[in-house]
């Protein structure tokens, strides 16, 4: 599918009826600079829509999520979240956490 850039604006309507993997990061964090490929490489081979959550610009969207350790995962679906993980994940790893 794609990656889009989630904002307190859009939330809603990105999450809205569908899976979506979130993923809150910022740009001075190593290990979320190590995960973009793997969420690029995730986006074009699984039919599920990525969501990138700049922490440092959505504090609001942090907080609700409790952000303490980024990188921050979580899959969301029709507006819920079913699982969470922190920290740099393989593709593969990414593959399972999905399903």
């Amino acid at each position: 599918m794609e990656i889009v850039k989630v904002t307190k604006e859009n939330f809603d309507e990105v999450v809205k009826g569908q899976k979506v993997l979130l993923d809150f990061w910022a740009s001075w964090c190593g290990p979320c600079r190590m995960l973009a490929p793997v969420l690029e490489q995730l986006s074009k081979e699984e039919n599920i829509l990525v969501g990138k959550v700049n922490v440092d610009e959505e504090e609001e969207l942090s907080a609700a999520f409790n952000i303490s350790s980024i990188p921050a995962i979580f899959l969301v679906e029709n507006g819920k979240v079913i699982k969470k993980t922190v920290g740099y994940q393989p593709v593969e790893a990414l593959k399972e956490f999905i399903k």
